[in-house]
């Protein structure tokens, strides 16, 4: 066990990233199909492909979902993602080919490095390649490499965020798996005791999101220019419609780790999946979910590394502690 969603039966990723430039790109691969359902909170969102995972429409499975930097750009990742399925002969078949079904969502990193540069096909490509089953890298990986966190003050003042992965593995052999790319505009807290771990980074110390909000009433945000998006995964048996349920229960994790979370600034989105196997209650599934969602947020916050003058949180709270 690796303590990350590759440790659910079915689930590969991987990632590609350009460092230079501070963006990337993840795929989170499903090469037997998995039924998957969405959960989108965030008022500014940039996805593809969610409206098929309505339980009423006709797809039931799919074949990757790809997270990506890049703000709308990053989209074009994901074809990638299908063009390398597409040449493993993995996909819906349709009779006169095979289509890989293939969601993604994005966030916002373009003014971190350089904006001229997104994830496109070919790195989306390549991170399907490397796909693997094992362990994955985190913090400045993949979707997470241009990730950052507390922006109501402004971009020059936020800390790193990145990619984090968990997973929770019950007595039953069932193993409920978390991938996040953590960048939201509000703080990331450690639920248990409360601590801002990353956020507003100012005059040296870190200053609450939520007193900035209550002292500014128009924060100085562009919509959109943030966003946390992640995948749960499951080896259980699931409908669309209860993946989808499980999607929905797993943003309590977001609301207890990122204050504020699902803002007008943020495109906040889970996407669940179930590789298969036995029946599980929707409310353990989904209640579980939650909480290894959270662990993958704070994965994500302190396996991030400072860059481009942004500070991390281990950079940070070491030099803090000393």
């Amino acid at each position: 066990m690796y303590n990350q969603i590759t440790d659910v039966p079915g689930v590969k990723v991987g990632n590609k990233e350009n460092h230079q430039a501070l963006t990337g790109c993840t795929a989170v691969i499903f090469e037997n199909g998995a039924v998957a359902g969405v959960d989108v909170r965030g008022s500014a969102p940039g996805t593809r492909e969610t409206d098929l995972l309505n339980p009423i429409n006709l797809v039931d499975k799919v074949h990757a979902i790809t997270l990506s930097g890049g703000s709308a750009f990053g989209l074009d990742s994901a074809s990638g993602v299908m063009q390398f399925l597409e040449e493993k002969g993995i996909g819906l078949d349709v009779g006169v080919a095979r289509v890989p079904i293939v969601p993604a969502a994005v966030l916002f990193d373009l003014p971190v490095g350089d904006p001229k540069i997104r994830p496109d096909r070919r790195m989306g490509y390549e991170a399907a390649k490397v796909a693997t089953t094992g362990k994955f890298s985190t913090g400045n990986y993949g979707a997470g490499c241009g990730a950052t966190v507390g922006k109501l003050a402004g971009l020059e003042f936020c800390m790193k965020g990145g990619l984090g992965s968990a997973s929770i593995c019950l007595e039953n052999g069932v193993v409920i798996g978390a991938i996040v790319a953590v960048n939201p505009v509000g703080d990331v807290r450690e639920p248990a005791t409360g601590e801002i771990l990353a956020g507003v980074y100012k005059d040296e110390r870190i200053i609450d999101s939520l007193e900035i909000l209550a002292k500014n009433y128009q924060p100085a945000i562009s919509p959109g220019s943030n966003t946390t998006i992640g995948v749960i995964a499951v080896n259980a048996e699931l409908t669309k419609a209860e993946a989808t349920k499980v999607a929905q229960m797993a943003h309590d994790g977001y609301a207890r780790t990122i204050f504020p979370a699902h803002t007008m600034f943020d495109g906040d989105t889970i996407f669940a999946v179930a590789t298969g196997g036995e029946r599980v209650s929707i409310d353990v599934i989904g209640g579980l979910a939650a909480k290894v969602m959270e662990s993958a947020i704070i994965d994500a916050v302190k396996s991030a590394e400072s860059v481009g003058g942004i500070i991390a949180h281990k950079d940070l709270f070491s030099h803090l502690k000393a």
